[in-house]
């Protein structure tokens, strides 16, 4: 099994800055694909942004330029880094990454993390 633990959320001003982690411990061969989601009341999840195993990244248009996604390979870590906030951002910040368990075979599944609340005051 894989677990995903996020952290670094909590509330803060407009115009503030937070910066999500989401560590990635258990049976683990590879990770590929990592991405933040964040659904906020009433809304649906939203794929806010992705990172490859290789570093290609894509954000979702309203946070291009504002939040940046990294990755730490060695130590399967999931950042974003989150600046100038708007109360619009408010939302539970999940992460998700697909992960291959075994050396001997190909398949990877989806995990989820718990989920951390960010909110923004205005």
């Amino acid at each position: 099994q894989v677990q995903l633990v996020e952290s670094g959320g909590g509330l803060v001003q407009a115009g503030g800055s937070l910066r999500l982690s989401c560590a990635a411990s258990g049976l683990i061969f590879r990770i590929s694909a990592m991405r933040w989601y964040r659904q906020a009341p009433g809304n649906q999840r939203e794929l806010v942004a992705a990172i490859t195993s290789s570093g290609s990244i894509d954000y979702v248009d309203s946070v291009k330029g504002r939040f940046t996604i990294a990755r730490d390979n060695a130590k399967n870590t999931l950042y974003l880094q989150m600046n100038s906030l708007k109360p619009e951002d408010t939302a539970v910040y999940y992460c998700n990454a697909d992960v291959q368990s075994g050396v001997t075979t190909m398949t990877l599944s989806t995990y989820w993390g718990q989920g951390t609340q960010v909110t923004v005051s205005s």
